[in-house]
């Protein structure tokens, strides 16, 4: 017997194709939101009652373009103002599963999601990310087509690491090595305001307020916005790069002028200027936010004040970064 085929429209509803059947009418029309297309002989429905579909349909050989479920995934994400990033790792995630596993999202089992989660542990994924993807999958599982059954799975622990933290003597020897304005502007904004990477790429002109030395972080984790320092000496080299550059809109442009620069450009060029300045820790770009807060608490500066600078909705986080 032909398959009931799932197809995304170009207007973003699902496009049905069945084999003619008076039953399967009758039971699209029990659908809110149906229409029929004559002159293309198919059906469609609002993508918000693809389950409704699938539990109509139960029983019988349905075809699916796995985009769909990927596609409602999106859709909900942005709707829920999720930061970029978080859409980018839960379609990830749910794709990656959802491929791995090969079957109908009705169809999962705790099983499969243990048999994906010990996947990603072979590939030497760490606990955080493991973690990632049981929100990932929680958030679709869960949420979106209402089946309850992610909470089962054990958590992995996380990894206790210490933070790489560069001393100042450090910090000094890798901003004099770098002679690019540019370079030497995000860098020493980053060590001095204790920012995450994500928000130092997206910053725009406008969010340099000099007269007060102050820094607007728009949007940041948890969707809030705060204020972090400006310092005098990083106000000095920010005018000099302003001068120079003549930024527009992003404060840190990429190559097209319209986009800013991504995360691993930033990293690239903290990596660049580590080995001019022959340091051998290995480090990420956010081991500077560390440092930041490191220093503020070596230098006496109250926890709590250091919480707000970071962005941080828990001090124990905090502690574990100025640790």
């Amino acid at each position: 017997m032909k398959a009931i085929e799932i197809e995304r429209e170009n207007s973003g509803r699902l496009k049905i194709s069945l084999p003619y059947n008076p039953d399967y009418i009758a039971k699209i029309k029990a659908i809110e939101g149906y229409r029929w297309h004559p002159q293309g002989k198919y059906w469609s429905l609002p993508c918000s009652e693809l389950g409704t579909v699938l539990s109509t349909f139960d029983g019988e050989k349905v075809v699916i373009d796995p985009s769909i479920y990927v596609d409602v995934l999106k859709k909900e994400l942005a709707s829920g103002k999720y930061s970029p990033r978080t859409i980018k790792l839960y379609i990830h995630y749910n794709g990656e599963f959802l491929n791995f596993i090969k079957k109908n999202p009705y169809e999962v089992s705790n099983e499969d999601i243990r048999e994906y989660l010990h996947h990603l542990a072979e590939k030497n994924a760490s606990a955080s990310t493991l973690n990632i993807a049981i929100n990932a999958l929680k958030f679709y599982f869960n949420r979106i087509l209402k089946r309850n059954f992610i909470c089962e799975i054990k958590r992995p622990k996380k990894d206790k690491k210490l933070p790489v933290v560069l001393s100042g003597e450090e910090i000094s020897r890798l901003i004099s090595s770098v002679v690019n304005v540019k370079h030497k502007a995000l860098l020493m904004l980053t060590c001095s305001a204790g920012m995450r990477v994500g928000e130092v790429v997206r910053l725009k002109t406008e969010d340099i307020d000099f007269q007060r030395k102050l820094i607007h972080i728009h949007g940041a984790k948890g969707r809030k916005d705060r204020y972090t320092i400006l310092s005098d000496r990083v106000s000095a080299t920010f005018k000099e790069y302003l001068g120079d550059y003549k930024p527009d809109n992003w404060l840190f442009a990429g190559a097209n002028p319209k986009k800013h620069i991504t995360i691993r450009t930033a990293q690239a060029i903290l990596e660049h200027a580590c080995e001019s300045a022959g340091i051998q820790k290995k480090m990420s770009i956010h081991s500077l936010r560390h440092s930041f807060a490191t220093h503020l608490l070596e230098n006496g500066v109250d926890l709590r004040y250091i919480q707000e600078l970071l962005g941080h909705k828990n001090s124990k986080t905090t502690e574990i970064c100025s640790c």
